[in-house]
């Protein structure tokens, strides 16, 4: 297959994994969306996204792997590349190995994946937030505070490398049931205490932050917490969180060999979850 994707394709992008190492609301705005502030990472671990133009006929896609996308309409690769060129024609074939509606924004970065290859540099002047929240940052695909609805972008951070386990018990989560379950109206605040400054040890600064939605992730799908008690089970473990409304979750390690230990562990004990040994950056 991999031989094939190659060969058939003119041009071919990765789609990292999105993990927000922190995620704090700030309330719910009058219009109904929630305003964030996040600390974005991205992992080693990613879909692939091969792409051919074509003389006439529109975007087609097709997807390697047994994820089920939704209606064409709704397909995020398919919404880019016509927003970034309508008049445009060529196909897509994704190799979807990241688990969706997992806290890890892959349809996001599959999407960002299209306007790259599509666009080139003209993607990172598109309105990418017309497409979904997450796309914006996951253009670049580099560490940096994220703000607002996701259109707020911060500067590219240079951060230590954090080696990490990445688990997802392959449920999917939705997250307008994780915000419903926060249980803010519109107009109300949640926390307005600043956000630590992104500088010095990245550890201590997860350590002094949170995910203001893993809570209620937790209430809405409660096996997140049995992830979490997994991880936080593994030797080395410095530090175990939730990633966006979940249901991915992160384990930040002393080092390499330390996540990869715990990432055989827990796949001997929970065969069936979603487990990768990766690198933060």
């Amino acid at each position: 297959m991999a031989a094939d994707f190659h060969r058939v394709a003119r041009s071919i992008g990765r789609a990292r994994a999105k993990i927000n190492l922190t995620l704090h609301v700030r309330g719910r705005r009058a219009d109904g969306y929630h305003d964030l502030e996040s600390l974005v990472v991205f992992a080693g671990v990613s879909d692939a996204l091969a792409y051919t133009p074509a003389g006439n006929g529109g975007y087609t896609l097709a997807v390697d792997g047994t994820a089920d996308l939704g209606p064409e309409d709704d397909n995020l690769v398919l919404r880019a590349a016509r927003l970034i060129a309508p008049s445009g024609s060529g196909h897509f074939r994704l190799v979807k190995t990241l688990p969706i509606a997992s806290g890890m924004g892959g349809g996001s970065a599959d999407a960002a994946a299209a306007l790259r290859l599509v666009a080139g540099e003209a993607a990172l002047t598109c309105p990418a937030e017309n497409i979904g929240a997450d796309v914006p940052v996951c253009i670049a695909s580099r560490a940096r505070m994220m703000r607002g609805v996701g259109e707020a972008l911060g500067p590219v951070l240079d951060l230590a490398p954090l080696y990490a386990v990445l688990v997802n018990p392959r449920m999917a989560v939705s997250t307008v049931d994780v915000f419903r379950a926060l249980g803010l109206k519109p107009g109300d605040a949640f926390d307005r205490t600043p956000h630590p400054d992104v500088s010095g040890d990245v550890l201590d600064l997860l350590i002094r932050t949170r995910n203001d939605l893993e809570q209620p992730a937790i209430a809405v799908a409660p096996i997140i917490g049995d992830v979490l008690d997994a991880l936080r089970e593994q030797d080395g473990l410095q530090l175990a969180r939730m990633s966006g409304s979940g249901a991915t979750c992160f384990g930040i390690f002393e080092n390499r060999h330390a996540a990869v230990h715990a990432a055989r562990g827990l796949r001997l004990l929970h065969p069936r979850w979603w487990v990768r040994p990766t690198i933060l950056r």
